[in-house]
């Protein structure tokens, strides 16, 4: 047997080729900016950008399963405006209430825009494209032109100052979330599920899976996240306001995307989320500390994107090429 190149050992799991990247990007920043990998600045971004890598665990769940949500910034909008009003008017104090109705109304959300798309069978894009809007408006009704800030907030906002062993609270909710989907999708008859009906939703139906169901759940999961996200950042930035979050989730989309996981469904992993969610945490934060002009960040990044997610399909083909050469045995 041929000994296999080195690129090709390093190719031949998507994910190690992506935490490759992850570590030239760092390297390359660092030698501009020695203090990027300081423990200070990790922390910071690993808080600053806990919203994105909560989301792109839903996301990946959505993207799974062949479809797409749109809505999830409006969702996070929502539930984020609707607490902060809360403790800015008195009704509520307690910081564990504030998470728990964050993430019920997420839920609330994310269900309906399942029924609709399993039940009403509408496609997914134009749904929350709908929902979107919807959401969005609910959260400029419930400020009602106003909006909460740190003073507002009162206790609320200190949470996102707590750190534990070291490591911030916000992101101590990123790394519980992770282990809960790891274990999820890794060992559980639901994660299995919806791999199943992302590759093949006839076949999956066929063996007895609710595909209905599982989509159903899906969406809901996805509002979840977005909602427990709303009250993550306005933990974080100590504000409430109804535009929070626009523009969101093409970052989520992209961090999911970078990560290796397909659009079409069925292809796609936690770990490969997760890094493609770092890789784009550490490209804003670098840009302007390398001294790229604000007007100029965006196209860099998207070039950057580009250039990854580029990557990721050449890795993509070496394994595809490399497993049916091992059929062809």
């Amino acid at each position: 047997m041929e000994n296999k190149s080195l690129l090709k050992k390093l190719t031949a799991s998507r994910e190690v080729s992506l935490l490759i990247v992850l570590v030239v990007l760092c390297a390359l920043i660092s030698i501009k900016t020695p203090t990027f990998l300081g423990w200070s600045n990790v922390s910071e971004i690993l808080k600053n950008n806990s919203t994105t890598m909560i989301m792109a665990l839903g996301m990946l769940l959505v993207l799974l399963i062949g479809g797409i949500d749109i809505s999830i910034g409006s969702t996070l909008a929502l539930s984020g405006m609707t607490i902060g009003i809360l403790y800015k008017y008195n009704h509520m104090s307690s910081t564990f209430l504030g998470f728990l109705l964050a993430t019920v109304i997420g839920i609330a959300c994310g269900a309906i825009i399942g029924v609709i798309i399993s039940y009403g069978k509408v496609s997914p894009i134009i749904c929350t494209l709908g929902t979107m809007y919807v959401y969005r408006g609910f959260a400029y009704l419930v400020a009602n032109d106003e909006w909460a800030g740190a003073d507002a907030l009162g206790t609320f906002k200190d949470f996102a100052l707590k750190s534990f062993l070291g490591i911030n609270s916000a992101v101590w909710i990123t790394i519980i979330c992770y282990v809960i989907f790891f274990i999820m999708m890794k060992w559980t008859k639901f994660g299995r599920n919806i791999y199943a009906v992302g590759s093949n939703e006839e076949a999956a139906e066929i063996s007895g899976i609710n595909v209905k169901l599982v989509k159903t759940l899906v969406y809901t999961i996805m509002g979840g996240l977005s909602g427990l996200t709303g009250a993550v950042m306005t933990c974080v930035y100590a504000s409430a306001q109804p535009n929070m979050a626009t523009g969101k989730e093409m970052d989520v989309i992209a961090a999911c995307v970078i990560g290796g996981v397909s659009m079409t469904g069925g292809r796609g992993s936690v770990g490969g989320a997760l890094i493609g969610a770092l890789i784009l945490s550490v490209i804003s934060k670098a840009l302007p500390l390398v001294g790229i002009d604000a007007l100029a960040q965006n196209t860099v990044k998207g070039v950057i994107i580009i250039a990854v997610i580029i990557l990721n399909v050449v890795t993509q083909r070496m394994m595809d090429k490399a497993a049916l050469e091992k059929r062809e045995m």
